[in-house]
């Protein structure tokens, strides 16, 4: 099995082939191609290549399939006996990338 751990925006996902991966909004319309180079581990069946900080020459195609809202998270504060009650709520905003394939140069 062939995957690697890409970082995008700070945060680290594993791309496995053919595979969705949720990341953090991009700037970006449905269908158009994006890659990612910040590859931090390769794995190839039995071979491992890990970077310092990154695997230099791989690269991974993404097509974007599209972009979604995550779980609503409310927020709630208050103090007892102060009338003091605050409520908000957040929803992050995500982009769906399909792994479409993992090169190396």
């Amino acid at each position: 099995m062939k995957y690697a751990i890409v970082e995008s925006g700070g945060k680290q996902f594993t791309a496995v082939e053919g595979k969705v991966i949720e990341v953090d909004r991009m700037s970006v319309e449905a269908g158009q191609q994006v890659t990612l180079d910040s590859v931090l581990l390769l794995v190839d069946g039995d071979s491992i290549s890990v970077g310092t900080p990154v695997v230099s020459g791989v690269h991974v195609n993404t097509t974007v399939v599209g972009h979604e809202k995550g779980p609503k998270v409310v927020v709630f504060k208050y103090r007892p006996k102060k009338h003091y009650r605050v409520k908000t709520g957040h929803r992050q905003q995500y982009t769906q990338l399909r792994v479409d394939s993992i090169e190396m140069e």
